[in-house]
């Protein structure tokens, strides 16, 4: 694949599978934004509340840049007040493994535990 730059139009650069990937999921809250919506479907306030350190323009920008990469859904319900729930679109399922994959390595090699990836879901707040 060939991405232009936002430095230069013209320049042009070969973009790895890991570059690509890491553009969809990187960062220090969108995998975490994405396990909790593996568990369930959640409204803004909800998930805010999980991400403790994560400001509330910080959560809209993820949640806006996963929502425009196809993994994340956002449905308004018509309702006084309005209501909003996020959730992982199919393309955003098959994370499962990358996100699986993460945190079992997490698990093994900086918690010195058993890999358990069910157990990172019923954790996830």
């Amino acid at each position: 694949m060939h991405v232009k730059t936002s430095r230069d139009s013209t320049e042009v650069f070969e973009v790895c599978a890991i570059e690509a990937t890491l553009a969809r999921i990187g960062g220090k809250w969108k995998a975490l934004i994405m396990l909790r919506l593996f568990v369930r479907k959640r409204r803004f306030n909800e998930l805010l509340r999980t991400l403790p350190g994560c400001s509330q323009r910080m959560l809209t920008n993820q949640l806006r840049e996963l929502e425009s990469d196809g993994l994340v859904r956002r449905k308004v319900f018509k309702e006084i007040p309005p209501r909003v729930e996020y959730s992982l679109t199919e393309l955003g399922k098959t994370q499962e493994p990358v996100l699986r994959a993460m945190c079992e390595w997490g698990q093994v090699h900086v918690h010195h535990m058993e890999p358990n990836f069910a157990k990172a879901l019923k954790d996830a707040p």
